[in-house]
């Protein structure tokens, strides 16, 4: 391990197996079942499909924590159905003692959550506008705080490999609103980590990505680490890029995230 990983903090090395050896639980995969199929709608004509998991026994008397999930660039399209080909992610809604909502909107084929390229080695500039994908989830949140009770304490983003990068994309751009983040094979804009750094984040890469290199989460934690941050890292030896089938079932990981809370406002 050269230096530079070596002085990762929190950092984890974690021996791979097989890509996919970790499948969902059939548990999960009827939980995509009961996530609700919607589609967003602005004033400006523009739309959006996502799904919605309402927490069972919904009481709008009490605040519930809200995660949003950002698929891959291979969910993309208008089925309402691919953005969860990947249900590990519900693992994250199914714990009974932290009911929560979940929200999984789907980008247009040929769209990306942030118009940057994910292949290159070098960190990239954060666009000056969100893309039409990002600005239209932006909205969806704030129609569901709208009409459910969410705790504005207990917000949380996650996202893999194109969603990773659109993960950081909005920590840039709403610092305050996310109490957590979860990218998973993503990557940031290192020169902004200072606005980022207060956000707890874990992320998780394979040592072996050879899609988004495995550099673009090294060289992220060290910038969050340069401004004050304490974030937490996997990465998973030999493995490669779906290694979101391993991070969401991680054992520590759901307690983890829930228990941050932003500063009280």
């Amino acid at each position: 391990m050269n230096a530079a990983r070596r002085l990762l903090s929190g950092l984890a090395i974690l021996a791979g197996r097989a890509q996919g050896d970790s499948p969902a639980s059939p548990n999960e995969a009827k939980l995509r079942d009961r996530l609700q199929r919607r589609v967003y709608g602005n004033g400006a004509g523009r739309s959006l499909p996502y799904r919605l998991f309402v927490p069972p026994d919904y009481d709008p008397r009490q605040a519930y924590p809200l995660i949003l999930f950002l698929h891959g660039a291979g969910e993309r399209g208008s089925d309402n159905e691919a953005q969860l080909k990947y249900p590990e992610v519900l693992r994250l809604a199914a714990d009974q003692a932290n009911p929560c909502f979940l929200v999984a909107p789907q980008c247009p084929r040929r769209r990306k959550w942030v118009e940057v390229p994910w292949s290159f080695r070098k960190p990239h500039r954060t666009p000056k506008r969100p893309s039409l994908a990002t600005q239209l989830t932006i909205e969806i949140v704030a129609a569901l705080e709208d009409e459910f009770r969410i705790d504005p304490r207990r917000r949380y983003v996650t996202g893999v490999s194109m969603g990773g990068f659109g993960t950081f994309d909005l920590l840039v751009r709403r610092p305050h609103d996310f109490a957590a983040a979860v990218p998973v094979c993503g990557g940031a804009d290192e020169s902004r980590a200072d606005e980022i750094a207060h956000v707890p984040t874990w992320l998780f890469h394979g040592e072996k990505d050879p899609t988004v290199p495995a550099i673009r989460s090294r060289s992220a934690v060290e910038a969050l680490q340069a401004a004050g941050g304490d974030p937490q890292y996997t990465e998973y030896e030999g493995l490669e890029h779906n290694v979101w089938t391993r991070a969401y079932l991680e054992p520590e990981l759901r307690d983890w995230l829930f228990r941050q809370r932003r500063p009280g406002e």
